[in-house]
């Protein structure tokens, strides 16, 4: 049983590579989501706050509104999948806010932008689970050591969450399995 009152230790590099990763996952999707909204710049907005912060500026109001504007973007979406591309720019911009307690649900922080790109890929092509698992793969891949290691201080992705939910898991599990030293 792990101990979800546990503080994790979390540096600002270690945020600002989290948030990097999940920008560059939301960023793969963007082009679904402004297809079908070409004048939202809501989820565009958002991957460039959590850009901003990884790259090396401050964390503050930008990511979290950007966030929230970006989540009511995804509700106003006229696709289910430009909605999940929204979704994924959405968790890129709240990745800086990754808390710092061994509670299982802040591995959407860490992995939700890729499992929502994932989807958004994924419904584009019409449903085909293929697409999904080859993003799932390439997020795999391109997941480096420092962001591997910030997640492996957390519990494995927790139940539920429909599809998303699903391709979150795969993610984590397939993180989580990579041999301890860098590819």
């Amino acid at each position: 049983m792990v101990d979800e009152n546990r503080e994790i230790i979390l540096s600002k590099q270690d945020l600002r590579a989290v948030a990097g990763y999940a920008a560059e996952s939301a960023q793969e999707v963007l082009e679904i989501f402004e297809s079908a909204h070409p004048a939202d710049a809501r989820p565009r907005d958002a991957i460039d706050a959590a850009w901003t912060f990884a790259r090396g500026g401050e964390r503050g109001k930008s990511q979290r509104d950007s966030a929230w504007a970006a989540h009511k973007a995804a509700r106003d979406a006229d696709t289910a999948s430009a909605g999940d591309a929204a979704r994924a720019a959405m968790s890129a911009a709240s990745a800086a806010y990754l808390h710092p307690l061994a509670d299982a649900h802040q591995v959407k922080h860490i992995l939700g932008a890729a499992a929502h790109a994932a989807r958004a890929a994924e419904l584009a092509a019409g449903g085909d689970r293929a697409v999904g698992a080859d993003h799932i793969e390439k997020a795999r891949r391109r997941a480096a050591a420092d962001v591997v290691d910030v997640l492996r201080r957390y519990p494995p992705a927790p139940a539920g969450g429909g599809r998303v939910g699903e391709l979150l898991r795969e993610l984590d599990a397939a993180l989580r399995s990579r041999h301890q030293d860098p590819e």
